[in-house]
């Protein structure tokens, strides 16, 4: 699972902020819908206002400016509705209401902070009421000025109406972001737990018997000795072999339990290609699963995946490349499942020899029944690696991959 942090937007929408920066992206982007009080400055400022009205005007504007950020940031730092955020949603609506009607039409702006605010911190069951009761009271407050009753229901009754909604809208988007985010993390945790029950059933399952066996007959060992030492012996030696045996089953447990998986590998590559700057596209069909496709023959070709992408990496200076999954038919008619990495880089090195990678690679693909082909890429730059095993029934609800022929590999083009 991708970390949070990662995985969020550059906003973080419905997370607190967990530093500085971002606490001040947050700050800022909250900030910005301040540029509609241009309109209120600007009556502040013109030519012609009163001492009087300058300092009653900017003494409530920040004022309710003050009241807005304590309501968006209590909100940011997901603190619960309580008093505090009431009284300041009542602040800023009363003095919405009192410096519009008192100082200039301009001031109908604030009663779309005011409904944003309720939005933004009350519950659906009193916004409803709240947006509407605020969008009101604007158009109340409004028809006080003659100049403007032609078009302020459109200027300012729909903003703070359509404003009010659309914010729940997003806040419920928001809490539904929320709770897919912690099922997420559950689902990760529950399924990490899974495995680490399940590896502790079986180490228990496996050390369980073994271990009482060596110790009955470390027990009789001692007994028998030093009377009868041949006795004493044959139990060594039954010991020895318990104890092998249970090594062996440890490890193949162990095996099973880090086995890769195709669909794992890839987002691992996905990675690894994005982070060296080579564009990747990827065969749809590698994050489907096939019924035939037995572990071991996955885990080669998770194996052949990984060493493929880094010699991309580290030897290829390709710019793209390209994975590839399909099922084909081979020359011995048996059904086999291909992978195929392709570059636009270098090409096949100039000696023959295979590295210690892909040397390990083919060992690993014989042991799995399969084979592995190198060459240069079939449009004639780059390189080609193709790793197949044998596939024993055809894929259910598997997502088919284009099919690349035995000679694509091998001959360019």
């Amino acid at each position: 699972m991708t970390s949070e942090p990662t995985a969020a937007g550059p906003m973080m929408i419905g997370q607190p902020p967990r530093t500085r920066r971002q606490a001040l992206g947050k700050t800022m982007w909250v900030g910005i819908w301040l540029l509609y009080l241009a309109g209120p400055v600007g009556q502040l400022l013109r030519v012609g206002a009163s001492t009087t009205e300058r300092i009653g005007g900017g003494l409530g504007l920040a004022a309710f400016v003050l009241s807005y950020f304590v309501v968006v940031f209590r909100h940011m730092w997901r603190k619960t509705t309580g008093p505090l955020m009431y009284a300041a949603l009542a602040l800023m609506l009363a003095l919405s209401t009192a410096l519009s009607w008192t100082l200039d039409f301009s001031w109908l702006v604030l009663f779309i902070f005011t409904s944003v605010a309720c939005a933004v911190v009350l519950p659906w069951w009193q916004s409803r009421w709240a947006i509407p009761l605020v969008a009101a009271l604007l158009l109340a407050v409004g028809a006080r000025y003659p100049e403007i009753r032609g078009y302020y229901f459109f200027a300012y009754g729909l903003p703070a109406l359509g404003s009010g909604f659309m914010m729940v809208g997003v806040q419920h988007l928001i809490r539904t972001t929320t709770e897919l985010r912690a099922a997420r993390q559950e689902v990760a945790r529950l399924a990490a737990n899974d495995e680490r029950l399940r590896l502790a059933r079986d180490l228990h399952d496996l050390l369980g018997h073994s271990l009482s066996l060596i110790t009955l007959k470390s027990e009789l060992a001692g007994r028998m000795l030093p009377g009868r030492p041949s006795d004493a012996a044959r139990q060594i030696a039954d010991i020895e072999q318990v104890s092998r045996q249970a090594l062996v089953d440890v490890r193949e447990a162990v095996t099973g339990y880090r086995r890769p998986r195709l669909a794992v590998e890839l987002a691992g590559v996905r990675a690894a290609l994005r982070t060296a700057g080579v564009e990747v596209t990827a065969d749809p069909a590698l994050e489907g699963e096939y019924r035939g496709l037995a572990a071991d023959e996955e885990g080669a070709l998770a194996w052949a995946l990984r060493e493929a992408v880094t010699n991309v990496i580290r030897h290829s200076g390709a710019r793209h490349c390209e994975l590839l999954l399909g099922e084909e038919w081979e020359a011995d008619e048996r059904h086999s499942l291909c992978l195929t990495v392709l570059d636009d880089g270098a090409g096949p090195p100039r000696t023959q020899h295979d590295g210690n990678g892909l040397s390990g690679l083919r060992e690993r693909l014989s042991r799995a029944g399969g084979h592995l082909e190198t060459g240069p890429a079939p449009s004639g730059r780059g390189f080609a690696l193709r790793a197949c095993v044998p596939l024993a029934a055809a894929p259910i609800g598997a997502v088919a991959a284009p099919e690349t022929s035995p000679e694509s590999v091998n001959d360019p083009a």
